[in-house]
Parts: structure tokens; sequence; C-alpha cells
């Protein structure tokens, strides 16, 4: 290996570790696959993180053939993907907090039989949290300009987008797993609305700061 291309896979493996220590900063992705998971196991959690993913990758790919920018700078199309995060998130925030107030005796795993949470279902929350939240979008095209290089080609912006969105795949994945193999720890009742109490906060924390950043 050339001396160059020593030096491209040491910057390329950086910035995979710049993308590991975001991806474990917690979110709004993480809360709702965490909730989701507990609330109906491994397969939801994984369906849920599916959907982020998939919205992760497309606002990653925007920002890699230059329409992010475009997006980004119409700013009237970037306040409307603003307050349709916020709506989202208040819609989380509200349906946990609904949740966590319920006294109907049906258990979160019990709930997940439903038809109102199937896979598509829970796919389509996933993907929604991340594609009406314009933060990951305006990150994207903050932070690969500085690792990838103004003279690079549509390739290696793809590479470093989709790496960016790989790796939050691996740590979501990471809780699914963690939490689906905590599940029976958090069974009662009792501690499913502590948990749908806490989220619900959270989110409309979350909704809150997204609203005043305008």
């Amino acid at each position: 290996m050339t001396e160059e291309g020593a030096h491209d896979v040491m910057h390329y493996l950086s910035f995979a570790v710049f993308a590991l220590v975001v991806a474990v900063a917690p979110g709004p992705d993480t809360l709702l696959t965490l909730r989701s998971t507990v609330a109906g196991g491994r397969a939801r959690g994984l369906w849920t993180m599916a959907g982020i993913t998939v919205a992760g990758s497309l606002q990653g790919t925007l920002a890699a053939s230059g329409l992010g920018v475009v997006i980004a700078r119409a700013e009237p199309v970037f306040e409307a993907i603003r307050w349709a995060g916020v709506a989202y998130l208040v819609f989380l925030g509200a349906q946990a907090l609904r949740a966590a107030r319920r006294s109907d005796g049906v258990d979160w795993a019990a709930s997940e039989r439903l038809p109102r949470t199937s896979p598509q279902r829970a796919l389509w929350t996933g993907f929604l949290c991340n594609i009406t939240n314009p933060k990951v979008l305006a990150f994207n095209l903050a932070v690969l300009p500085q690792f990838v290089g103004a003279r690079a080609g549509v390739s290696s912006w793809l590479l470093y987008a989709l790496t960016l969105s790989a790796v939050g795949a691996l740590v979501l994945l990471g809780v699914v797993l963690g939490v689906g193999a905590a599940t029976r720890a958090i069974a009662s009742r009792r501690a499913q609305r502590r948990v749908d109490a806490a989220a619900g906060v959270a989110f409309l924390g979350f909704a809150a700061a997204l609203a005043v950043e305008g």
C-alpha cells in the first residue's frame, strides 16, 4: 500500500471513530428504538431501526449529491421540514405519555400483536422520526466536507455519508439486542409506565429544542 493509500485508510478510520462517537450520543432515534424494543420486542425494534437507517441513508445521499445544500438553502422547505419534525416529536411524546397513563391492563408485549404495531408501521415510524429531523441533513452538510474534501468525487461523498448511517445502524442494533435481553427486568406494568413517561417527556424536550433553534 502506498503512503497516500495508507493515509486515506487512516483518514477513513478516523471518520468511522468520529461517527461512532456521534452515534452513541442519545437522541430521538435512539430513544424511539429503545422504546419500540421494550414495547414490542426485538422484531419491532429492528423494524424501527431499519426505518431510521433508510431515512438516514437517504439524508446522507442527498448531502452527497448536492441536493441537500439546495434544500438547506431553500428556507421555506427547510422550515417546513423542521416544523414537521417538531410536530412528529410532539406526537411521539403525547403517545408515550398516554401509554404511561393507561390502566386497561394491556402490556406492551400484548399490544405488539395488534395491527397498529405491525412491522410496516414500526418501519414507517422510524423513517419519519429521522427524515423529519432537519438536524440530520444539516449535520451531514456541516461535517462531511471536513472529512471528504472539496475535490472528492460523488463516490467518496457517498462512502462517508453511508458510513455515518451504517455506524448509526450498528449502535441502534446494539440498543435493540441489549434492551431485548433485558425485557424481563422491566416487564411489570409499573416499570413500563415509567419508561413510557420518561420517553414522553424526552420526546417533548427534543421537540421544544428543535422548535427554538429556528
